[in-house]
């Protein structure tokens, strides 16, 4: 049923619970994990002395976050290849479904609401509206939400695990 898989990975991002679901769809049907991150061009336009020097940044934690993941997964035996794409995050993601033919793509969602999620917008949403195969998201809360849960835990003297 699925052949190709792809992972999209944020440059520089933390652990992504997406992950574990490509990796276990992969053993399930023997499949072909694609692991892409987005270098996103605006950096390389922008002008002043040290935009350069950012995009490197930017670039080079993409590849780092790349190699990290497809090592991982490695590791739990898929098979698995990892690339860098420079553009726009929806647009690589979109193109990059064409380029390897991926039946499914696996994501995570950050659970943003209210006015952060109209200001930041998401990359998953748009690619659920755009992409011509099925779209696995896996739900990652959003740091800021799992200090405030604590604290609120805390105020009720309870721990974040609410014991």
């Amino acid at each position: 049923m699925y052949d190709d898989i792809l992972l999209p990975v944020a440059p520089g991002g933390e652990a992504n619970d997406a992950v574990p679901h490509a990796a276990s769809l992969a053993e399930r049907y023997d499949a072909t994990v694609h692991v892409v991150s987005a270098v996103d061009t605006l950096a390389r336009t922008l002008r002043g002395p040290h935009a350069g020097a950012f995009a490197e940044r930017v670039e080079s934690a993409a590849q780092e976050r790349v190699e990290s993941v497809t090592a991982e997964l490695e590791a739990a035996g898929v098979d698995v290849v990892g690339s860098l794409r420079q553009g726009e995050p929806v647009d690589v993601i979109e193109n990059a479904i064409a380029d390897t033919g991926a039946d499914i793509v696996v994501m995570p969602s950050h659970t943003r609401s209210g006015l952060r999620r109209v200001l930041l917008g998401s990359v998953t949403e748009k690619v659920v509206r755009v992409s011509p195969v099925p779209v696995v998201t896996v739900p990652m809360a959003d740091p800021d939400d799992e200090v405030d849960e604590a604290a609120a835990s805390a105020d009720d003297g309870q721990t974040a695990d609410g014991t």
